[in-house]
């Protein structure tokens, strides 16, 4: 097969060989790659060099995963916009309130690794499709559940779908497309899905709120799921055979690695969202974290000893975190969508509460970033190829750090919102728009195809990390600062109030940390990846090691 067809991926555990940089391996266990015009039925003659499929087919196919990390966000921001309106026709203390969102985000990000584990063992296409129909079913319900409890249950139930369908969507992509300007086209169509979500999602709940029932947001991102996983049976490659190419079943699930994993992040990611709850000084808040945190270290001891042995297929390659660069991309992944959740957040806040806007007015605010999102994907796809990956993550990194700053700094609030607010948020979703795409493809390259999956449950796994530990400590500040400005306890800060200069200096302070945090992903980044090459240029994938994480990006 040329190197301007569809990638082979390496057999787990044999070393590859490599021509001009691109891969010649056999083909992979990962039952999700084949020959493309095998699994699209269309003849040789009708593909477009560099294509796996027709041209069509291709961009049905990046829409439709697109639509995973759409949706993630669409259901978060939406739900946000409607909050206060749900909480009214529930009866839910504002102090409870918070668990509509926490709950989808806790199981989202707790089960983001076994989903992957399990997509890159039985098949990513299959995974996805069942969680996106399990996503669309459990949002229909959702409505019509007039208790509190099985509401918030119903929204960690569809985290679960969202665990399932984010990864495998990047681990599709990763396996169809082989490093050529089509691969980085497709991260950076994904990327911008979840900044375009958010936008779409506070339209959506803003115009709902104003002027219908907030049942119908539910029935909406509903509808939307349902066609998404209508159109991934059409438009996903089927996999191959179910068996591995020598005939043996695929591996086992490393059940008790799938245990400690999902418990262990439960446990941290409950106790960070609850600390600014109950108080961080409640004794089982930090012996929860404690916990968590023990049960996250037997987790990477028992992957280190799977891998070891060699007796069991491990959830997670501890070996891929001996590259320094690997870990680092991890780390500003984290660090990068705490400052970027954070900003986001803190803005709404001032936005909604200190200014006094209603849904509507504040999703106006936001929808620069949509059009921002847009014009940034399409020249980002051009600049992967062209571009270092340190530059454009220094750049990235740089935007997000000012659009916090210039919330952060004392600009009086009632300047016009095109002096200020508006170069914050164009600079924000550009900066986001151009450091994940460059982290996922990093990602992508640098695991082998059987891991692809995982690799993209990995990344979304820290950001989500990143975002609880992010909004955890910027909420103490935020409370610390409104508390000590109003002469009362932490405990008694109370909230924030339409034109309260405790309130507006509490949200700086909020921001001045998302600041710092976006700086120290900045100097991750000058520190780990300088000097490195062009990830999104054809061959780079070459660095890609035996069943581990790749080498530096070459030059």
């Amino acid at each position: 097969m040329s190197s301007d067809g569809p990638e082979t991926a390496p057999q787990h555990g044999d070393e590859k060989s490599t021509t001009g940089g691109v891969d010649q391996r056999p083909r992979s266990e990962d039952p999700e790659v084949s020959d493309a015009a095998e699994v699209a039925g269309e003849n040789a003659q009708n593909l477009t060099p560099g294509l796996p499929f027709s041209k069509a087919r291709c961009v049905a196919l990046v829409a439709t995963l697109t639509g995973a990390s759409f949706l993630g966000s669409l259901s978060a921001q939406a739900v946000v916009i409607i909050l206060p309106t749900i909480g009214e026709d529930l009866n839910i203390p504002e102090a409870r309130l918070q668990w509509i969102i926490s709950a989808y985000s806790l199981t989202f990000g707790c089960f983001l690794l076994f989903w992957g584990r399990v997509a890159d063992i039985y098949g990513k296409r299959k995974i996805f499709i069942w969680g996106s129909a399990w996503f669309a079913v459990t949002t229909l319900v959702n409505p019509f559940i007039p208790n509190e409890i099985a509401f918030d249950l119903f929204r960690a139930l569809q985290g679960l779908g969202a665990a399932a369908n984010v990864p495998t969507a990047i681990g599709i992509l990763g396996t169809t497309f082989p490093p050529s300007k089509a691969k980085n086209y497709a991260f950076s169509c994904y990327a911008a899905g979840a900044p375009l979500g958010a936008v779409i999602g506070n339209l959506v709940g803003g115009i709902v709120a104003q002027y219908a029932s907030w049942k119908w947001v539910f029935v909406v991102i509903a509808l939307a799921a349902f066609a998404i996983s209508a159109a991934a049976i059409f438009v996903i490659p089927p996999p191959r055979d179910p068996l591995r190419e020598d005939g043996t079943p695929r591996p086992s699930i490393d059940w008790l690695g799938a245990v400690l994993v999902t418990v262990g992040l439960l446990a941290l990611l409950f106790a960070l969202t609850e600390g600014n709850v109950v108080g961080w000084n409640t004794p089982w808040v930090g012996v929860l974290i404690v916990v968590s945190l023990i049960l996250i270290a037997l987790f990477v001891f028992w992957q280190s000893h799977l891998e070891k042995t060699g007796k069991l297929a491990p959830i997670m390659k501890v070996s891929n975190f001996r590259n320094p660069q690997f870990s680092a991309a991890m780390a500003i992944m984290a660090v990068f969508f705490s400052a970027f959740n954070g900003f986001l957040v803190f803005a709404t806040y001032f936005y909604q509460d200190y200014q006094g806007h209603d849904p509507l007015q504040t999703t106006l605010r936001f929808m620069p970033m949509g059009i921002t999102g847009f014009i940034t994907a399409a020249i980002v796809s051009q600049l992967l190829a062209r571009v270092p990956t340190y530059m454009l993550l220094v750049v990235g990194n740089a935007c997000v750090s000012v659009a916090a700053l210039l919330f952060a700094v004392p600009i009086p609030p009632d300047t016009i919102y095109w002096a200020w607010s508006f170069p914050a948020m164009v600079l924000s979703v550009f900066g986001a728009d151009t450091t994940w795409p460059s982290l996922i493809l990093f990602t992508s390259h640098s695991l082998p195809q059987a891991d692809q999956a995982l690799g993209g449950a990995l990344i979304n796994a820290m950001g989500q990390i990143g975002r609880a530990i992010g909004l955890a400590l910027a909420t103490a500040v935020q409370t610390a600062v409104m508390a000590k400005e109003r002469g009362v306890d932490v405990q008694e800060a109370g909230s924030v109030e339409v034109g309260d200069m405790a309130s507006l200096l509490g949200l700086r302070a909020a921001e001045w940390l998302n600041f710092g945090l976006g700086i120290v992903a900045l100097l991750l980044v000058l520190a780990a990846f300088r000097g490195t090459g062009i990830i999104g240029k054809a061959g780079s994938e070459g660095a890609r090691r035996k069943g581990s994480a790749a080498g530096p990006v070459p030059k």
